[in-house]
């Protein structure tokens, strides 16, 4: 049996997740109730698998950092991490073809890929290890391996697979793959015992896999060939990244790998398993993973309730009164406010997809926005001016940098900076300050081996964050022409 190679494919807005769950911070970043994310969960499960000593993730190039972040506080077992960098998603039939070829050239045609969704949870490992370990039993004889839930529900928000011919007492073959079914549908699917839900996760050889797609689908994998010889690639110590090229990439056909290959092949195989999985794919879905006191409620933060039954309250940054409410959703951000009937959280995409229509900067950032060197935080903002809290992690540096429209006004609150600001270089410490003027090359590194803590305050014409020229960028956000 050839080598194990998880694959984590992190894509996708969660947009059912909105406010907490954005485009540039989406759903596998969000932090569950045992602060851990849904990405470090997948991380945990898949690296913990017997033999793995290589995890591939494929993500976008805009929150690789974040990734990182996430994977270094676990990866104790010093495991070798490789990433491959979408410009933008194409869905995942392309990042399955990518994730094939790149491991096929690393490990062989015998690989196994295992693909793994990271937006998912699932609390039964014992189980889940005893499923993949049948699905690579199938894989090696040729088999494209699916993972089928036993259903629990009637559920019209999952995509189903019936389950056809025996192959042995722990798995069939796949006799169709069925879209989300309506209520009387689902119901008797739940009662019938041949439907189980589809957890869009697989298992199988690379050789076979190629081999599939080049029958069923060989325009996806032609392109995604083609990509590949245009990628750039670094690498590191115990890391590779390849950065897909966005010209090419762009020619790679917008479809999953249900639709591409698994609805096509006649070697596609189910094996039945019961994992505490969820798709955590609503805000129902998140009340559920709380207990509820007496009246059927679940609060996170400070709240006072006053004649308040089966309602789900998240509010970490602020003090929550309620009164005569039932069976709402409320969640509250720095930024955005989302009040929903509990039954209806699925409709919250609607909401995301609205603010992302009318070019409202919530459906794609929070107030705290993620960057490779650590955070920023608008504050407050008008016509001319914005203010930010900037946190530099030790060691990190923000890019050498211009703008045309806006001055900035530098204060240290903590740590320690080492600023550019035009020809001079200098140090910051606490309740320092510098200005720099529109035009004027600046950069600023923390030197220190605690967080740098300052206030922006940025005024002018036009304060986009498009304002930028990056000359020099320790981060790989400059393109080559600018590096020269």
């Amino acid at each position: 049996m050839g080598t194990l190679i998880p694959c984590v494919i992190a894509g996708g807005a969660g947009t059912r997740l909105w406010p907490v769950s954005r485009e540039a911070m989406p759903k596998p970043f969000m932090r569950l109730p045992d602060g851990e994310s849904l990405l470090q969960k997948t991380f945990n499960r898949a690296s913990a698998l017997h033999g793995v000593e290589s995890l591939l993730t494929v993500t976008n190039r805009e929150v690789y950092f974040r990734t990182v972040d996430d994977y270094r506080l676990l990866n104790k077992r010093k495991i070798h991490l490789d990433f491959l960098l979408e410009p933008f998603g194409r869905n995942t039939a392309p990042a399955v073809a990518a994730a094939a070829l790149h491991v096929q050239a690393l490990h062989g045609d015998d690989a196994q890929l295992l693909i793994l969704p990271a937006d998912q949870l699932i609390s039964d490992l014992d189980a889940f290890g005893a499923a993949v370990d049948k699905a690579r039993t199938l894989a090696d004889e040729g088999w494209l391996v699916t993972f089928g839930l036993i259903p629990t529900r009637a559920e019209t928000g999952f995509g189903y697979i019936e389950k056809g011919q025996a192959l042995n007492d722990k798995a069939y073959q796949v006799a169709r793959f069925v879209e989300k079914p309506d209520a009387a549908t689902a119901t008797e699917y739940l009662n019938g015992g041949l439907h189980l839900w589809n957890a869009g996760m697989f298992c199988m050889r690379v050789d076979t896999l190629l081999r599939e797609l080049e029958t069923h689908a060989p325009d996806v994998l032609a392109a995604v060939r083609h990509c590949l010889t245009h990628c750039r690639s670094k690498e590191g110590s115990n890391e590779l990244q390849m950065e897909l090229d966005a010209t090419t990439f762009a020619l790679a056909p917008d479809i999953s790998i249900d639709y591409a290959l698994m609805e096509r092949s006649q070697k596609v195989a189910v094996v039945p398993c019961e994992l505490g999985w969820s798709d955590i794919g609503s805000w129902q879905a998140i009340r559920e993973l709380a207990p509820a006191d007496a009246n059927g409620n679940q609060c996170n933060g400070q709240v006072v309730l006053h004649d308040v039954t089966n309602c789900y309250i998240d509010s970490k940054k602020r003090l929550v009164g309620a009164v005569g409410l039932d069976n709402l959703i409320i969640i509250d951000t720095p930024d955005a406010l989302l009040i929903a009937d509990a039954e209806r959280t699925q409709e919250v995409k609607v909401i995301a997809q609205e603010l992302k229509r009318l070019g409202h900067p919530a459906y794609l950032l929070h107030n705290t926005v993620t960057r490779p060197w650590g955070t920023y935080t608008v504050l407050e903002e008008g016509k001319r001016f914005k203010i930010k809290r900037i946190v530099v992690k030790p060691q990190a540096s923000l890019s050498l940098q211009m703008h045309h429209h806006r001055s900035e006004h530098w204060i240290v609150v903590s740590g320690m900076a080492r600023v550019t600001n035009g020809e001079r270089e200098f140090m910051l410490d606490t309740n320092e300050s510098t200005f720099i003027k529109p035009g004027h090359t600046h950069r600023l590194v923390n030197p220190g081996v605690i967080d740098l803590v300052m206030i922006e305050v940025q005024s002018g014409e036009y304060l986009g964050e498009d304002d930028i020229v990056r000359f020099t960028d320790v981060y790989g956000r400059v393109p080559d022409a600018a590096k020269a």
